[in-house]
């Protein structure tokens, strides 16, 4: 019996034929001596057919549908145009080699094709791949390195089903950036006050915030600059008219000394480098907050963008933070004082991330530890509709928020709080209610306005007589029901009947043995 083999390079399908089997006698230990050697292995194996891949989009789905064991259209019509035609009723005289049993029971189902994957098979087949560009001449050196290369990158990002617009790498990214800014902007800020107010130091008690202080400096430069005429443009700096006033009569009477023009260059430098770290940090802030509610809308509508940020960043995605149990949930970022309390066999924290929340600090003292549980219950409960739910809405995030606000409710006033279930079943309706409303509006987009055609009149009587059987059907099932629930009535009737018998003739019993006693 002859056997082909199949073999799917990076460049395209090809067909094998192995001749000599029975001197080796299908000996597999033969065949791996001989692969290395092209002119034993060339006398042995023979290319059929080559078909090559169109492109590389088509080479990728070729691989997808061969990895899944689908045998596509194309492989189809390669195999029947090369393979021998076998006559109906006989059996083939050949069989197939694959490399995967799934894909041979594919073809054999479909083209009634006998196909073999066993040691033998994937030792020719490793010989084929070891000297493939040899057998294909057209093909130059490092063509077939760099098909195999783009289709391997393009085939793990397919099976990766990677999706840029939720990736919560950008988030961890993006909070671990904003923690440094807020360190680095601080720091830059201190010292720019350290240095300013060696020439200025009345304006550090006038202005407290950093952003605004470093603005204002740049604008006064040097204080025996200052003077009555800057006063509007000074307000429109400070949004103040008071505080500018203020900050005119104090450049007036300052304790401070003067500085010469290179210092003041390089403080007006240091002060422009201040304000746009601070504006950097502010669009981080609208970047992380955008990023939050594309990539986890429930968990940053019922915490905060800021904390759900820094949960996915200790956790290390939002599958894994999706993993977590809800007691994990809770003390993440507190690990050293748990491992601190149960080394010394301590009171275990209440809290950890969790903590910043708004709701942990509106709660009294004696409930901050419900709440956190609480909390972190419904945490979790997001978190996994985020990281599982192929339509992202933030319904759910806002009926748990609402959930935690009657909690908090019920520790203060006493007031009972609604049942999960129907908490969830609103949610569930309006997630439903919001997932047609955008359908709809597809549609509506989709047709831009076109007119839609009249049914035929076949159709509507066809339809008529369905609504009129329907009628009739429900009218006789009526009826139907009508007797079922007559006779039912009837047998209660009966039933009452016959016990209200049985107690009076029981109680006739009793009477006429209590006289005979007497």
């Amino acid at each position: 019996m002859a056997l082909y083999m199949l073999y799917e390079a990076a460049s395209g399908y090809s067909l094998f034929l192995a001749h000599g089997l029975d001197e080796i006698g299908q000996n597999t230990e033969a065949v791996r001596g001989s692969v290395s050697d092209m002119n034993r292995f060339g006398k042995v194996v023979q290319l059929v057919a080559f078909h090559p891949f169109e492109s590389a989009l088509d080479a990728l789905n070729q691989c997808n549908s061969v990895s899944e064991g689908v045998m596509t259209d194309e492989l189809r019509n390669f195999l029947e145009l090369n393979l021998p035609k076998v006559k109906e009723g006989k059996k083939p005289k050949f069989s197939l080699g694959v490399s995967d049993h799934k894909i041979g029971s594919h073809i054999s189902e479909v083209t009634k094709i006998p196909c073999q994957s066993n040691e033998f098979v994937l030792e020719l087949l490793r010989g084929v791949r070891l000297h493939f560009d040899r057998f294909i001449k057209d093909l130059k050196p490092g063509d077939l390195e760099k098909a195999q290369l783009g289709l391997g990158h393009s085939y793990s990002r397919a099976k990766v089903k990677f999706n840029v617009n939720r990736v919560d790498n950008m988030v961890i990214q993006a909070i671990s950036l904003l923690d440094t800014l807020d360190k680095d902007v601080n720091s830059f800020s201190m010292r720019f006050r350290e240095w300013y107010s060696w020439h200025f130091p009345e304006l550090v008690k006038i202005v407290n915030d950093n952003y605004l202080f470093a603005k204002v400096a740049k604008f006064i430069e040097d204080k025996s600059k200052l003077s009555e005429d800057k006063l509007p443009e000074l307000t429109e700096v400070l949004g103040d008219e008071d505080k500018a006033k203020e900050v005119i009569e104090a450049a007036k009477a300052s304790m401070g000394q003067d500085l010469n023009p290179v210092d003041m260059i390089n403080i007006q430098m240091f002060a422009q480098r201040v304000m746009e770290l601070a504006e950097y940090r502010k669009n981080i802030h609208e970047y992380l907050i955008e990023k939050m509610n594309g990539i986890a809308p429930n968990l940053a509508a019922l915490i905060g963008e800021i904390v759900g940020a820094r949960l996915i960043s200790h956790a290390g995605s939002l599958t894994n933070l999706a993993k977590c149990p809800s007691s994990t949930l809770q003390i993440l970022g507190a690990e050293k004082a748990l491992f601190r309390a149960l080394k010394t066999r301590g009171n275990t924290p209440k809290y950890g991330l969790i903590f910043h929340s708004s709701f942990i600090g509106r709660a009294s003292a004696r409930n901050k530890g419900r709440m956190a549980r609480y909390l972190a219950n419904k945490c979790s409960i997001a978190t996994r509709i985020d990281c599982f739910a192929e339509n992202g809405t933030n319904v759910f995030g806002e009926k748990l928020r609402e959930q935690v606000e009657e909690r908090l409710d019920f520790y203060d006033k006493g007031v009972a709080p609604r049942k999960n279930i129907d908490v969830m079943k609103s949610a569930m309706e309006t997630a439903n209610d919001d997932e047609s409303a955008e359908v709809e509006d597809k549609s509506t987009v989709a047709t831009n306005g076109d007119a839609v055609e009249p049914k035929s009149e076949k159709k509507k009587k066809k339809k008529e007589k369905r609504k009129l059987d329907d009628d009739s059907n429900g009218v006789a099932a009526m009826e139907v029901e009508g007797d079922v629930t007559e006779k039912k009535k009837k047998k209660k009737k009966s039933i009452t009947e016959s016990v209200e018998g049985v107690e009076v003739d029981g109680e006739v019993k009793k009477k006429k043995k209590k006289k005979n006693k007497d």
